[in-house]
């Protein structure tokens, strides 16, 4: 006879299928499992690596006295010098007046006219006559500021100039007006606006586009015109946006950039003109004291950087997301 096999009970309310092991997955790292978007990214990250990380590794010579033949290695060390004398030189308040003054100039004026030339393009109905201005505001962002100033120069020049000329036969007298101490940061500004306002409103026309049409449904059968659902609806749903491009702005408070204003500041205006970006220049480049020129840099950044920190930290205190 065979032996009796004995045949353990299952515990009520399982079944055959829950006894069998379950297989285990293999774990893997989340590099591996992204690595698709990972790669798309490395040309990104390698730009920023090589041309933005990189390059701060030489912000040590801003404490050097620098020379070129012996090297970053050879070159010898004094410390904050070129920061006492940056502080204590008759330039630094015309250059730091200046550049606030610009700055100022360009967040009052030139911040809001993206944000209100988004506003309108928005209301517009018709598509194909909303692509045309949406194309003749964009064109000027891929003019370079050489050909900018070129154009500036031909309207505004004194000697044959456009403008000039209209006024000339009106019975005036011609304005200097790329002379004139007085005419340049209204030239300025007016550059800014016309090269960089177009560009600027691709990016609350993209936040525009996630508000939801039964807000304005809502509001116009509540007898809401176009103007109140913009101020009421529109406004604040990219105010986020808003809020993140005035933080970035502000980063850049004392980064007005050196080609533009390098272009329309001559001898005659330079004494509301010069910036530090253009003194870094001058200090630099034409005379030769790269210490100095990198320790004028590192002070624009440093600015730079605790500015973002305080907006932003007064962005969050307000109740907005801010920019990290």
């Amino acid at each position: 006879m065979s032996a009796a096999t004995t045949v353990t009970p299952r515990p009520p309310g399982t079944s055959a299928v829950a006894e069998r092991p379950q297989a285990r997955r293999p774990r893997t790292s989340p590099f591996w499992r992204h690595r698709t978007l990972y790669l798309m990214a490395l040309p990104g990250i390698a730009y920023f690596l090589v041309f933005k990380y990189a390059p701060m590794g030489g912000l040590v010579i801003a404490f050097q006295d620098y020379m070129p033949f012996l090297g970053i290695g050879g070159s010898p060390w004094v410390g904050f010098d070129h920061f006492v004398r940056l502080f204590t030189e008759d330039t630094f308040v015309m250059l730091l007046r200046n550049t606030l003054v610009i700055s100022l100039l360009l967040l009052v004026f030139a911040f809001p006219v993206p944000i209100v030339l988004a506003l309108l393009l928005n209301e517009l109905r018709g598509k194909y006559f909303k692509r045309g201005v949406q194309s003749v505001i964009y064109l000027p962002h891929f003019l370079s500021w050489v050909i900018v100033a070129s154009i500036f120069y031909v309207l505004l020049s004194t000697d044959g100039g456009s403008i000039n000329n209209l006024i000339v036969d009106a019975g005036g007298e011609p304005v200097p007006f790329l002379t004139d101490p007085d005419w340049l940061r209204p030239l300025y500004i007016g550059q800014e606006i016309w090269k960089g306002a177009g560009w600027g409103t691709i990016v609350y026309l993209a936040a525009m586009t996630a508000v939801d049409v039964q807000l304005y449904e809502a509001a116009e059968l509540d007898g809401a015109g176009r103007l109140r659902q913009s101020w009421h609806i529109t406004l604040p749903a990219i105010r986020p946006t808003i809020i993140v491009m005035f933080i970035l702005a502000i980063g850049d408070f004392l980064e007005l950039g050196f080609e533009h204003m390098f272009l329309v500041m001559n001898s005659l205006n330079r004494e509301v003109g010069e910036i530090f970006d253009t003194y870094v220049y001058t200090a630099g480049i034409q005379n030769g004291q790269l210490s100095y020129a990198a320790a004028v840099g590192l002070f624009k950044g440093l600015v730079g950087l605790l500015l973002v920190v305080m907006a932003n930290r007064l962005a969050k205190r307000f109740g907005e997301e801010g920019v990290y």
